[in-house]
Parts: C-alpha cells; sequence; structure tokens
C-alpha cells in the first residue's frame, strides 16, 4: 500500500495527501510558505469570517494572503448563514484557491456564539444548507471540516458528513474529539476509520499528528485517504518532510538545532514581509517559543524572546541561545 500518493478533490489533483490544517493565529502566509518548502501538499488559510469578506473588513482581508508558492491553498470560512457563504465565495473567486472549506469544528467561544465553527454540529441540516449555498456559488471543490459531534452524548459525525456530502462537499475532514474535548484528551481514530468505510468522497484525518509515525499510523489504522495536521507542526515545519521519507520508505532525516535555527529565521523575515516588522515580531514571539520547545535551556531563552520587539532583538537573542548551546570541542 503507497501511503503517500497523490488525492483527487473534486475537478482537482493535489500532488500529495499531507495538509496543514487551518489554525486561527497560525497558519498565515509566512508559516505556511514555510510549510510548503518542507514538503506540505496543501495548506490552508487561518479561519475567515465570511461576514467579514461581506461586510468588506480589512483586517478580514489581510488573512487572505497567497504565499508566492502557494499552488495548492484553501480558504477556509466559518459563518452560520447559506446567503452569507454564498457571497463570500463569489466575492473571493478571484483569488482562485484550489478549495474553499467551511469550518464545522472551531470550539472557540467567540466563533461559536456567532453560530459558527462547531455550533454548525447541533444542525446538520445547516451545514447542509452552507454547503449547497457554496456549491451553487462556485466550481471550486468545498472541503469541509468537521468534528465527532458536540459532546460525547451527540456523536452525530456520519450525520454531519453526510449533510456535508449531500450539500455538495468533495472531501470531509473528521478531527475526531467532540466540541467539549476542545484540544484535551486523546482523539479517538476509530471515527475516522467508520467515516471511511460510509462516505462516497475522500476523507482526511486529523488530530494528534505530532511525529512522522503519528502520520503513518492514521493512515495505516483509519485508511483515510490523507492527513492534516495541525499543532503538530507549529515551531515543526519538518514533520511534512519527515512524514514524507517515512511514507516513502526513506530514512527520516535527522533535524537539527542549526537546521531549526535558520528555518526560524526564514520564518520571521517571511513574516516581516508579509506583515511588517512591528506586528511580526509580535506573531513571531509563540512560533520562535515552539521552535526551541524541549532543547535544554530554553526557557531563559523564551523568556528574552517575549519581549523581542524588533528583528535585532530576535536575531540577537537567537544568536546568543545558539552560542550557549555549542560544546567545548566547538569552540
Amino acid at each position: 500500500m503507497d501511503l503517500y500518493h497523490s488525492i483527487t478533490i473534486g475537478t482537482v489533483q493535489i500532488p500529495g495527501n499531507l495538509f496543514l490544517a487551518p489554525m486561527a493565529g497560525y497558519t498565515d502566509a509566512a508559516f505556511r510558505t514555510l510549510a510548503i518548502r518542507e514538503g506540505a501538499d496543501l495548506t490552508y488559510t487561518e479561519l475567515v469570517s465570511a461576514e467579514g469578506i461581506v461586510r468588506d473588513s480589512k483586517q478580514t482581508k489581510l488573512l487572505l494572503t497567497r504565499g508566492e508558492t502557494e499552488q495548492y491553498w484553501g480558504i477556509q470560512l466559518f459563518t452560520s448563514s447559506p446567503y452569507g457563504a454564498a457571497q463570500a465565495v463569489k466575492q473571493l473567486h478571484f483569488l482562485s484557491p484550489t478549495l474553499f472549506d467551511l469550518n464545522c469544528g472551531c470550539p472557540a467561544p467567540k466563533v461559536v456564539k456567532t453560530g459558527g465553527g462547531a455550533a454548525l454540529l447541533k444542525d446538520p441540516s445547516l451545514i447542509y444548507a452552507i454547503v449547497r449555498a457554496l456549491r451553487d456559488s462556485t466550481d471550486i471543490p468545498i472541503s469541509v471540516k468537521i468534528r465527532s459531534g458536540w459532546d460525547h452524548t451527540s456523536l452525530n459525525y456520519l450525520e454531519t458528513a453526510d449533510a456535508a456530502i449531500q450539500g455538495g462537499a468533495s472531501v470531509v475532514c473528521l478531527h475526531p474529539r467532540t466540541r467539549t474535548q476542545g484540544y484535551s484528551g486523546a482523539s479517538n481514530w476509530h471515527h475516522i476509520l467508520t467515516l471511511k468505510t460510509k462516505a462516497s468522497v475522500p476523507v482526511l484525518g486529523s488530530g494528534d499528528l505530532f511525529t512522522p509515525q503519528d502520520v503513518q499510523r492514521m493512515l495505516l489504522e483509519t485508511s483515510c485517504d490523507g492527513v492534516m495536521i495541525a499543532r503538530g507542526a507549529v515551531g515543526n515545519p519538518f514533520i511534512f518532510r519527515k512524514a514524507k521519507a517515512l511514507l516513502q520508505g526513506s530514512p527520516i532525516p535527522e533535524i537539527s538545532f542549526q537546521e531549526k535555527l535558520e528555518a526560524a529565521l526564514v520564518h520571521l523575515d517571511l513574516s516581516i514581509r508579509f506583515l511588517g516588522e512591528t506586528v511580526a515580531c509580535r506573531e513571531m514571539r509563540k512560533h520562535i517559543c515552539a521552535y526551541v520547545k524541549g532543547i535544554p535551556g530554553s526557557s531563559n531563552f523564551r523568556n528574552a524572546i517575549v519581549h523581542a520587539e524588533n528583528r535585532i532583538q530576535f536575531v540577537t537573542i537567537l544568536e546568543e541561545f545558539a552560542n550557549s548551546l555549542r560544546s567545548p570541542q566547538e569552540d
């Protein structure tokens, strides 16, 4: 069985099946560009408000900046309105994304209280209506991201997935946790396997993918068509390169601290290019901290980096940390 392979979604063929999942506050153009460099086959924008697009919100439109190397990318929308969804994709059609994605899984209170995100899990008929409105408004394939259910008493992922598919979705991604779980506990991959046996469209799996071995195991255990890597890619875009090597039977590359440092600097410079230095340096603090997670002595480094306000300060702190890790033999 070839675990790494192309995947056809609607009328589009993606060259591989390792996707970067949409993550609010993380998957901006800079991070997506780095993920592509490291082997991601398709990337998704951060969560975009359909209503914000219709209102012509400048802040919302900033989320739609596309990296120069993003050949395959999806725009993820959240909404509770079929009309709003239709109007948004009509306005965004000129961007020619590979996919439009409807978020039916975000557990964040500020999204749920709008009736969007995971709130849609309570009303499969509304999922159907929104997807149908999207399908009727564009010829670009529609993907839908769902959770297992609202809570453990309402595990209705088969029903919500079927509603999405009947509405016209070309692919469904399941994060097998409930809304009430948030990101706690373990995801139930058996739900992905069950969905795969029932669905008439490709199924993507997400949840607890932190190592190349996790990716391999999900593909083997669930028979899903591809994976969406989320938190496992934060500070670790190398997971795509590593997973691809493992799935293709090649040695998993070791990533040195020097490589991590270089990637962090590339990420910083990409962020500055897309966002400007002030905003980029604020946004990059969490990313830089993630790059050094688990490295001995990194707690002091993290305490320093969260106060960095410009590129010079970031580079100085990074270089001082790198120097502190050198062994006497390297001096």
